[in-house]
C-alpha cells in the first residue's frame, strides 16, 4: 500500500476516535462546577473533562499505532518521542468551555520522523471536523476546503490570540494589533488557536498570528492550513514552526508576506 493511501486510511480511523471524544466533551458541556476546575498556572485552567478526553484520545489513537509516542497538553500519559508521535490538545479553548462560550475544539496531529503528516481539528459545538493529511488535501465534514485567495490587507479578516502567560512582548504585540486594526477589515479573537487555524484553512480568516503558543495548540492546524494551500511560519519566516510552537503566522499565500512584513516592523 502506498504511503499516501496508508495516511488516508489512518486519517479516517483517527477522525472517528476524535469524533467520539468530541461527543464526550459535548455531553459534558455546561456540567462542570466551579469547584471542579484546577488552575495549572496563571490564566491556564483544566477540568476533569480535559483529562478524561485526553485519556480517551490516547487510548483510541494508541490502538491505531501501538508503537507511537505522545506529546499531550495534560500529560496524562508518559511523554515519549518515537518515529510516530501523536500531538494532542484534548480541549483547546478550555476557558471558553468553562464559561459557556461555544468556541472550543479537539486538536490532534501525527508527527512522523519529525514531520507533521496528519492533522484533525474538531469544533465541538458546531460538530465540524477538519481533517488533512500529507498530499491528501484538507477537508471539512467531507468537503474539500481551501485557504482564502485574498490579495490585499485592506480586504482581509485576521485572527489572533492574546498573550495569557508570557507578557514580555506585549508592547510589540499591541503595536502589531493597532497596525492590523488600521490596515485590515478587522481582527478577531475567539480563544482557540486550533479553531483559528482551521478557519484559516477553510478561508473564513485570511490570516492568524499569535505568540507564546505550544506545539499541541497548533500542530493539527499546521497540517490543515498547508494542505489547504496556505503558508505557516514563525514571525521571521521559519517554516519549522512546530519545533517550539512559540509564535506562528498562518495565512493564504498572498496575505502571508504582507502580514509578515507588518509583524516584522515591531517584533
Amino acid at each position: 500500500m502506498e504511503p499516501d493511501q496508508q495516511l488516508s486510511i489512518l486519517a479516517s480511523r483517527a477522525s472517528e476516535v476524535v469524533r467520539e471524544v468530541a461527543q464526550q466533551i459535548a455531553n459534558a458541556y455546561g456540567t462542570v462546577r466551579a469547584g471542579e476546575v484546577e488552575i495549572k498556572s496563571r490564566n491556564s485552567l483544566v477540568s476533569h473533562v480535559d483529562k478524561e478526553a485526553e485519556l480517551a484520545l490516547v487510548n483510541g489513537l494508541g490502538a491505531l499505532l501501538p508503537d507511537a509516542g505522545f506529546l499531550t497538553e495534560e500529560e496524562t500519559v508518559e511523554q515519549v518521542s518515537a518515529r510516530d508521535r501523536w500531538i494532542i490538545d484534548p480541549l483547546d479553548g478550555t476557558t471558553n468551555f468553562l464559561h459557556g462560550l461555544p468556541f472550543f475544539a479537539v486538536s490532534v496531529a501525527l508527527e512522523r520522523e519529525g514531520r507533521l503528516v496528519l492533522g484533525i481539528v474538531h469544533e465541538v459545538s458546531r460538530n465540524e471536523q477538519f481533517v488533512a493529511w500529507e498530499n491528501g488535501g484538507a477537508w471539512c465534514n467531507g468537503q474539500r476546503i481551501r485557504v482564502s485567495d485574498c490579495r490585499h490587507l485592506e480586504d482581509s479578516l485576521l485572527a489572533t490570540g492574546f498573550p495569557y502567560y508570557d507578557f514580555s512582548r506585549t508592547a510589540a504585540y499591541v503595536e502589531v494589533l493597532q497596525a492590523f486594526m488600521r490596515e485590515t477589515r478587522g481582527v478577531r479573537r475567539i480563544g482557540s488557536a486550533a479553531l483559528d487555524m482551521a478557519y484559516v484553512a477553510c478561508g473564513r480568516f485570511d490570516a492568524f498570528y499569535e505568540y507564546a503558543l505550544h506545539p499541541w495548540d497548533v500542530a493539527g492546524g499546521i497540517v490543515l492550513v498547508r494542505e489547504a494551500g496556505g503558508v505557516v511560519t514563525d514571525f521571521s519566516g521559519d517554516d519549522q514552526v512546530c519545533n517550539s510552537g512559540s509564535e506562528i503566522l498562518a495565512a493564504g499565500p498572498y496575505i502571508h508576506p504582507l502580514a509578515q512584513k507588518q509583524i516584522k516592523l515591531y517584533f
